[in-house]
């Protein structure tokens, strides 16, 4: 299934329980469509949401709203069914917002262009953490629940981990020469995956974060945009040169590519509410809906099987508590520059 966007989109994101999916478009505007399987995708809603990109999206309060970040540095919360404005945070970070992602029913993170990182709570109506920890832009977000701990990459090629219990950054790697452009959890918590621009995926084992564990090469040299976790052992990747592969974890290979969207890079990828349909985006100004069984089929379990066995380090839970200083030659951005001041109501409405 294939939607013509018309412009290039920066994110997408799927309803947590309706045939809906969003895309926000480098023209500012917000887009959200009703899929089904045997028919045409209807565009519901054309919001021009921000006077800049958008590049950010997810859908929040069990999808009654939805929120876009951009470069204009305003998040706004668009209500779903009508298209019209709820709210709108302006100065949400000191610079442009690039990612949102949801962290659990209640809370989301947003990172920016400079490296800072902050937690909203949609309960307390309030920006409840902030952590200014990394010099370039944050490219991605998970968390662990279980243990409130925030993972983010950055383009200055660092993965840090933030406690959202003590509101401190609790560790952060050694400077890589590759900038970390996707992150996962997987292996029930035990290892966490990073995608690089060179095409390696970076494995770190969970409380040995300062340096990987081990480096997985055979998707180089095409970066790896797009991280999506299948499963324990399986992760969905999307590449520079537009490939969707299956990739096993612990052992590590490439299962088989699964889908080509296009010879363009594959920008983001995300499931819908059912896991029916696999999602992506990317420079060809396409949004395509993949149905995920078709896809996996013949791709078998083998990987789950063999996993337990050929994961064989001995991790231990104890987060390190240093965080290293810049290498030489690394920019430092000072936290408090440009920042403003945060409003503490933004989802008084919602």
């Amino acid at each position: 299934m294939e939607i013509d966007l018309g412009k290039l989109a920066f994110d997408l994101d799927f309803h947590p329980s309706n045939n809906l999916v969003a895309a926000g478009l480098i023209t500012g505007q917000l887009f959200v469509y009703r899929y089904a399987a045997e028919s045409p995708p209807e565009r519901l809603l054309e919001v021009n949401a921000h006077t800049e990109s958008c590049r950010a999206l997810r859908f929040v309060n069990e999808g009654r709203a939805i929120l876009t970040g951009s470069p204009d540095c305003s998040i706004l919360a668009t209500d779903t069914e009508t298209g019209t404005e709820i709210t709108r945070l302006e100065n949400s970070h000191g610079a442009a917002v690039n990612r949102i992602v949801n962290l659990t029913e209640s809370t989301i993170a947003s990172g920016d262009d400079e490296g800072c990182v902050k937690v909203w709570d949609t309960r307390q109506r309030s920006c409840c953490n902030s952590f200014h920890v990394h010099e370039e832009y944050i490219s991605d977000i998970t968390s662990a629940s279980d243990s409130m701990k925030l993972l983010a990459t950055s383009g200055d090629g660092t993965l840090s981990v933030c406690n959202l219990r003590s509101n401190k950054v609790q560790t952060r790697s050694e400077f890589s020469e590759d900038e970390l452009l996707s992150v996962v959890i997987m292996k029930n918590g035990r290892k966490v995956i990073c995608g690089t621009q060179t095409g390696t995926l970076m494995l770190y084992s969970w409380g040995f974060f300062k340096d990987c564990s081990d480096r997985f090469v055979d998707l180089s040299p095409n970066s790896v945009d797009a991280l999506l976790k299948l499963d324990e052992d399986r992760v969905i990747t999307g590449s520079e040169n537009g490939l969707i592969s299956l990739v096993g974890i612990l052992p590590n290979r490439i299962i088989q590519p699964i889908a080509e969207h296009s010879e363009y890079p594959v920008e983001r990828l995300a499931f819908s509410h059912d896991r029916k349909f696999l999602g992506s985006i990317s420079h060809d100004q396409m949004l395509k809906l993949w149905d995920l069984d078709d896809l996996l089929q013949g791709s078998g379990n083998a990987t789950q099987n063999q996993s337990a066995m050929s994961d064989s380090d001995s991790d231990g839970m104890d987060v390190d508590d240093s965080i290293p200083k810049p290498s030489k030659g690394t920019k430092t951005k000072s936290a408090s520059k440009g920042k403003k001041s945060i409003s503490n109501n933004f989802f008084a409405d919602l």
